[in-house]
């Protein structure tokens, strides 16, 4: 059985060991002590038996949680057998840098370190590890439980072998791990504070209240989010219809919105998605009819999906 340490036992980090335990892996937590480290672990069961009673847990995951993960004393004895250890601490580069130092001289030499950093430079935190080669970002999403996808974010030193390892704890745990580069904000805090932005810009010009603009994007292209990402749903809708919408766009924000060099690219080669059977993504055409299929039964069975969970309850 393989031997795991999550370093930051709090709600992120908790959750991560969570996955671990229910891997199959033993799993040792630390905290800033060890009565903070066994409050969490008593913390982490009780909500265990909670998601299990209301079905977001398997049968028996409360008990497989409660043996699978023990609270360590310090951080130097959670890491000190750990094969993998995950950073959880506050995003903070200091602290990431005082705790990475002392997960790294602690812990066995072989032992792949990951950071659930979601905005530093993972090459920056890298120059607190001892040999850094094994180091790379592991970067789950809250709520760890639940979000499937996982950043594993390399820097320019780590080792290959670091990141196929850190790849298979993340896809031993049911998660689907995404290779990224290192840069600043990754691909899902880029991507997320980029809507954020335009959003946020929306509400102070008068355009839409923040609820109807959460009910837009709700029920129009957040429809299509759990199934498709935006080279998919670009692909389908039509890259020349796409680079004219940015055309209209220009004429009150020419550089916000300047046409993308790949989208013009592919509109001038002809590739226009879907109707031409080459894109961003080059699905063949023989796979059209059946895309439509698929993405036509999605969106009614998430709808239907909606309506049976009921409004959320935020009002």
């Amino acid at each position: 059985m393989d031997t795991y340490a999550v370093v930051g036992s709090g709600y992120m980090g908790g959750g991560i060991a969570q996955m671990l335990a229910l891997s199959g892996a033993r799993v040792k937590i630390a905290d800033v002590d060890a009565e903070t480290a066994r409050r969490s672990h008593e913390r982490l069961v009780t909500e265990a038996r909670d998601f299990e009673r209301d079905g977001l847990f398997p049968a028996g995951a409360a008990d497989t949680i409660a043996a699978n993960i023990t609270p360590a004393e310090s951080i130097e004895t959670a890491v000190r057998d750990a094969s993998f250890i995950e950073e959880a601490v506050p995003e903070r580069i200091d602290i990431k840098h005082d705790i990475l130092r002392r997960i790294s001289a602690a812990c066995p030499q072989e032992a792949v370190i990951g950071s659930n950093t979601s905005t530093i430079l993972i090459e920056k935190l890298a120059t607190a590890v001892h040999h850094p080669e094994r180091f790379v970002g592991v970067h789950f999403s809250n709520p760890a439980p639940f979000i499937p996808g996982v950043e594993v974010i390399p820097h320019p030193g780590t080792a290959e072998s670091a990141i196929v390892t850190a790849e298979r704890v993340v896809a031993m745990t049911g998660k689907q791990p995404a290779r990224v580069k290192d840069s600043t904000g990754f691909v899902l805090n880029r991507l997320q504070y980029a809507l954020f932005h335009e959003a946020s810009q929306i509400v102070e010009e008068g355009i839409a209240t923040a609820e109807d603009v959460d009910t837009i994007v709700r029920t129009t292209f957040g429809m299509r989010l759990p199934f498709f990402g935006p080279f998919a749903v670009a692909d389908m809708a039509g890259l020349d219809v796409y680079a004219l919408c940015y055309t209209s766009l220009q004429t009150r924000w020419p550089e916000r919105f300047a046409t993308p060099r790949s989208l013009q690219e592919h509109v001038e080669a002809g590739r226009f998605g879907t109707k031409t059977g080459a894109g961003y993504l080059d699905i063949p055409s023989e796979r059209i009819a059946a895309l439509v299929e698929y993405r036509n039964r999605a969106y009614v069975e998430v709808q239907q999906l909606l309506e049976r969970l009921g409004p959320p309850p935020i009002s």
